[in-house]
């Protein structure tokens, strides 16, 4: 999205990762903005924990609930497929 803090002249990259860009103020085009989505309808909802380790536990336990197929299908735009 443009974020300075989502560059680096540092960072190598190896050659089978390609980096583009997607345009700011466009979370429907970024696909961790709708992994995150499915995430909180599985279960990691608004709610109050006691404590950050909790907080880690449920999290951890919704991520290990997505499948390979799931997340393939959230995130396999056209946009994203005509680029490669």
């Amino acid at each position: 999205d443009g974020a300075i803090w989502h560059k680096s002249k540092t960072l190598k990259i190896p050659q089978n990762i390609k980096i583009t860009h997607i345009p700011p103020y466009t979370p429907e085009m970024n696909p961790i903005e709708q992994i995150w989505k499915q995430i909180r309808q599985m279960g990691f909802k608004n709610e109050v924990f006691r404590t950050l380790n909790e907080v880690v536990d449920r999290l951890c336990d919704t991520i290990n609930l997505l499948t390979k197929d799931m997340v393939k299908s959230i995130t396999r735009r056209e946009w994203i497929k005509s680029i490669f």
